[in-house]
C-alpha cells in the first residue's frame, strides 16, 4: 500500500479553486440583482422577495429548465466560452415568454472535469450578460468537478429560470382562430440547436476542427452567433397587441414546434418565399444539398420567435417590433386543418 496520503484535491476535486471562483465572480452575479434578492452568493439556498405578487390578481409561477445541447462541443473546441452563456439564458427564458412570463430569476449549473477559474469566469461572465438583456436575477448557481468522469477540459451547462404571468394574460394558443397571422421574428443564427448535424457537417470526422480558413471563419462568425434573447420587445409588444400565440423555434424547428400552441382543428400554413434568406442556413443547405424538409425539421431558417395574431394587427405589429430593433416578417397564415405545418 502506498504511503501517499490521498485527499480530496488528489482526487481531482480543488475545493479552494471553487472558492476562488466564487469570489472572483461575485461582481458579475451581484450587478444582475435587484431589490427582491436577498442575501449573497455563496448560501445553500436563493432568497427572493415576491412580496410584489399581491400587486397580481391572479399571479402564476412559470418555470423552465434548458442547456445549450453539442453546441458546448464547439465553444471548447474554439476555446470561445464568452457566449455560451447567453445562450444558456436565451434557451430557459423564451420558452417562458412564449406564455407571456416575465422572467424573475436564473440559477445555472455547471458540470466540469476540472475547474478551471479563467474558463468558468468567462462562461458566467455570458450568463450575467443574458440575465441582464432580459431583466433577470443570477440568484444562484453550482458548479460541480467531476474528474474520472468527465475529461479535464469537458464542460456541460444547465439553466432554470421561473417568471409571473397575470393569469388573464396568459398566451396559450387557446385564442389562435381560422385567418390569424403568423408573423416571424429574425433569429441570429442557428441558435443552440441543431448541432449535432452541424459538428457532422463541419467538423473533421465531427470532432476536430476543420483546417479550412473558410470553414473555420464560418463556424466561429456564423455558426456560434449566440441566442437571440427575446423577452423585452415580446414583453413590450404584448401590452400594445393581442396576441393569440407564441412561439420559440428550438429543437424540431417549424414542424415540431408550431403545433405544440394549436388547436387541434387549425393548421399553420408558411409561405416559404416569406421568409427572408440568410447566408447561414443557404450555405449549410448548399454546401451539403439537404433537403428543405430536413432544414426546416432541424434549425430556425432564420426566424427563432413566432407570433400568431389577428390579421388586422399585423401591420402595427411588425411596425412596433421593428422600432425596438427586431426585423420582424409576415410569413403566413392559421387555417382549418389538423394540428400541423403546411409549406406552400
Amino acid at each position: 500500500m502506498s504511503d501517499e496520503k490521498i485527499t480530496y484535491k488528489s482526487a481531482g476535486v480543488d475545493t479552494q479553486a471553487s472558492q476562488t471562483f466564487i469570489e472572483r465572480i461575485k461582481k458579475y452575479v451581484h450587478s444582475t440583482h435587484n431589490p427582491r434578492v436577498l442575501g449573497g452568493l455563496g448560501g445553500f439556498a436563493a432568497l427572493y422577495d415576491v412580496s410584489f405578487l399581491k400587486n397580481y390578481k391572479e399571479p402564476l409561477l412559470v418555470s423552465g429548465t434548458d442547456g445549450v445541447g453539442t453546441k458546448l462541443e464547439l465553444a471548447r473546441l474554439l476555446a470561445q466560452h464568452d457566449t455560451i452563456g447567453i445562450d444558456l439564458v436565451a434557451m430557459c427564458v423564451n420558452d417562458l415568454l412564449v406564455c407571456g412570463a416575465r422572467p424573475l430569476f436564473f440559477l445555472d449549473y455547471i458540470a466540469c472535469g476540472k475547474l478551471d477559474v479563467s474558463k468558468m469566469e468567462k462562461i458566467i461572465s455570458g450568463i450575467v450578460i443574458g440575465c441582464k438583456l432580459c431583466g433577470t436575477a443570477l440568484v444562484g448557481g453550482e458548479t460541480a468537478e467531476h474528474p474520472g468522469i468527465m475529461k479535464e477540459d469537458e464542460y456541460d451547462l444547465a439553466g432554470f429560470a421561473l417568471g409571473v404571468v397575470e393569469k388573464s394574460e396568459v398566451v396559450d394558443g387557446s385564442k389562435i382562430q381560422k385567418g390569424d397571422a403568423i408573423v416571424g421574428l429574425e433569429s441570429s443564427g442557428p441558435h443552440s440547436n441543431g448541432f449535432s448535424l452541424l459538428r457532422k457537417l463541419y467538423l473533421k470526422e465531427g470532432k476536430y476542427l476543420p483546417e479550412n480558413v473558410e470553414e473555420l471563419r464560418f463556424i466561429k462568425d456564423y455558426l456560434m452567433q449566440p441566442t437571440k434573447i427575446y423577452v423585452e420587445s415580446i414583453l413590450k409588444l404584448l401590452q400594445r397587441e393581442n396576441i393569440h400565440g407564441m412561439v420559440h423555434i428550438t429543437g424540431g424547428g417549424f414542424f415540431e414546434n408550431i403545433p405544440r400552441v394549436l388547436p387541434s382543428q387549425l393548421q399553420a400554413v408558411i409561405e416559404k418565399d416569406k421568409i427572408p434568406k440568410t447566408y447561414v442556413f443557404e450555405k449549410i443547405a448548399r454546401d451539403h444539398k439537404i433537403d428543405w424538409k430536413e432544414m426546416f425539421s432541424t434549425f430556425n431558417m432564420g426566424i427563432g420567435f413566432i407570433l400568431i395574431l389577428p390579421e388586422s394587427q399585423v401591420s402595427s405589429c411588425i411596425d412596433y417590433l421593428n422600432t425596438l430593433g427586431e426585423k420582424a416578417h409576415y410569413i403566413g397564415s392559421i387555417q382549418e386543418g389538423n394540428k400541423e405545418v403546411i409549406f406552400v
